[in-house]
């Protein structure tokens, strides 16, 4: 059996992932187990409309369990700001780049499930072209990113860890 290969996530996203599981475990479950006690005190079960929608909604959270406390057994927990100083952007890096226009761009390399609105923009993961690009780089360096509208060439002006 092959070994599943370890992903990485900051503290941020890992806390975020953690709490959405203990919603569910200590808030979503009890209170839709409670609706459904409810409901089966209504008698007959098999045309009970709240009954059904209750069982569903519980096989819903309690797959989401399973598949959120599977994923956090995954991951590997990277915390930028305990990381050596390194002048390289590892995961976690805060850089910023210049593209061919002179625009400025900053990205931090996170994990592939840190890319979500909430947390907001700027966000790039480390699996991505543009992150497996930028790994390893220093304030300077040029990196070329092919992209379907072309290869794109940028300079690392930055490197920081927040």
């Amino acid at each position: 059996m092959e070994q599943a290969r370890k992903k990485y996530i900051t503290r941020a996203g890992f806390e975020r992932l953690h709490g959405q599981l203990k919603q569910l475990l200590y808030k979503d479950r009890p209170r839709v187990t409670a609706e459904v006690s409810v409901a089966a005190a209504h008698g007959d079960r098999s045309e009970n409309y709240e009954y059904k929608l209750g069982k569903k909604k519980l096989r819903e959270i309690d797959a989401r369990i399973y598949r959120l406390q599977k994923q956090l057994e995954k991951y590997e927990v990277v915390d930028p700001a305990l990381r050596a100083a390194t002048s390289r952007a590892f995961f976690g890096a805060t850089v910023t780049v210049e593209d061919e226009d002179g625009a400025e761009h900053i990205y931090q390399i996170v994990g592939g499930d840190e890319l979500i609105e909430e947390l907001g923009p700027g966000r790039i993961s480390y699996e991505a072209p543009l992150g497996l690009a930028l790994l390893g780089k220093e304030q300077g360096d040029t990196v070329r990113v092919r992209r379907p509208a072309g290869e794109l060439e940028l300079t690392v002006l930055r490197v920081e860890w927040k």
